[in-house]
């Protein structure tokens, strides 16, 4: 999650985060299918992708180890290619998608949901889907996946999101498990919220560590550390490499009846500040509590962009907005008692980037009923803060602090319910 510290003090949150993710700009183009005869329950393994082509025509190529079903659409606002097939293994060279070609600024991989895996293409400007088709293999050549994309003027790309629009079959959201029944005295819920996943890697370090796996493994870690008490029902939105929407992860909570949710991330910093060291505590206001505050909430809330996921209409936001401030007045103020208990444990032990609380417009903090905090656990631009992250040891020593946390917040609640 790079912040850039030089970026955000007039920039509006979608300028940073179209800048900070370059050529990157809600729904469009005609959706495109290939299909193949027959599937087997075996994965489908994507061997190789590369690039073809210059700005007139680029092709996007994908060798397969069969042929296999995939959707293939636009969007826009940044403007993307999305791939979708069922179950595909990516077993692709290292540092593959990184270099531009033609109309194609980058491309990345993973798996979006179960049994859904995700290619995402970065279009650099407006741009129809001229072809797409998937070759059976033959001979001694693989199959092959094929994308052809053709620039076209702004007006004519919107003129194809009106069109296709209402044509583009919508896609069921995943289905979450419904809320248990929940007593006065069942013990509080705890959702823990590692973020990014499958196709979106979040944060890299210089070392090539991956956001979205150190997160994961410290979710792992501190689930065992408040499962181990007792005094705890906790739950995890993803427990895989799986990604999933900022909304689903919110509904998730809600649906489990959380008293608590933690999202968890780690922080990255350019190169000419990568002194930066330690966590830091975020919680959900409308105005940011600073300007690197104002970057990371961009950035976070751009993750959908980056896997994929049409973003909500502005005049939406301006909805949550008046939502949050009416009825999340208790939550916030529960929240705020939450992070509060992070930052006492953390302080005590040294291991804080800064003592003040820092809040944004997250909106993966933003349920109206359930006390939400955002936990940075160190930056991965920091050498040192990378050992630390990447350690067993580190984690179980982090993770027994933020127990002791969650302790102390249950211990002064300001209300029993709902948990």
């Amino acid at each position: 999650m790079r912040v850039l510290r030089a970026l955000v003090a007039v920039a509006p949150p979608w300028c940073l985060a179209f800048a900070l993710l370059a050529a990157m700009p809600a729904l469009v183009t005609a959706p495109a299918y290939a299909k193949s005869k027959a599937t087997t329950a075996k994965a489908t393994i994507a061997k190789d992708a590369r690039l073809a082509g210059d700005r007139e025509r680029t092709r996007f190529i994908a060798d397969l180890s069969k042929k296999v079903d995939v959707h293939v659409y636009a969007l826009g606002n940044p403007y993307r290619v999305i791939v979708d097939a069922a179950d595909v293994s990516f077993q692709m060279p290292q540092g593959i998608g990184k270099k531009q070609r033609g109309l194609v600024s980058a491309f990345r991989y993973g798996l979006f949901a179960p049994g859904k895996s995700r290619i995402v293409l970065d279009v650099s400007g407006p741009f129809l889907i001229d072809k797409t088709f998937v070759l059976e293999p033959r001979d001694d050549q693989p199959a092959r996946l094929v994308i052809d994309l053709i620039p076209t003027d702004e007006k004519t790309f919107l003129a194809k999101l009106r069109e296709e629009k209402d044509k583009r079959a919508q896609k069921a959201d995943i289905p979450l498990p419904a809320a248990p029944t929940h007593s006065a005295d069942a013990k509080p819920i705890v959702v823990l919220d590692p973020g990014h996943g499958g196709v979106d890697p979040g944060a890299s370090s210089p070392n090539g560590v991956n956001e979205k796996d150190i997160v994961l493994q410290f979710a792992e870690r501190l689930k065992e550390k408040l499962v181990a008490t007792g005094r705890y029902e906790v739950f995890m939105t993803r427990d895989d490499d799986t990604f999933l929407p900022l909304k689903e992860r919110v509904a998730f909570a809600q649906k489990k009846g959380a008293g608590l949710f933690l999202s968890i991330h780690a922080d990255y910093f350019p190169t000419e500040i990568d002194d930066a060291r330690g966590a830091t505590v975020y919680t959900l206001s409308e105005r940011a509590s600073d300007a690197e505050a104002k970057a990371l909430a961009a950035k976070e809330n751009f993750s959908d962009a980056i896997a994929g996921v049409e973003l909500p209409e502005e005049s939406d936001e301006v909805v949550a907005n008046i939502l949050i401030d009416l009825a999340q007045r208790e939550t916030k103020n529960r929240s705020v008692v939450f992070a509060r208990s992070i930052v006492g444990e953390l302080a005590s032990k040294g291991t804080l980037h800064t003592k003040r609380l820092r809040s944004a417009g997250f909106r993966v903090l933003k349920a109206p009923d359930v006390p939400s905090v955002l936990l940075e656990l160190g930056f991965l631009s920091n050498s040192e803060d990378e050992k630390q992250l990447t350690s067993e040891t580190w984690r179980r020593r982090m993770a027994d602090s933020v127990t002791e946390a969650v302790d102390g917040y249950f211990t002064k609640r300001i209300a029993r319910m709902p948990f």
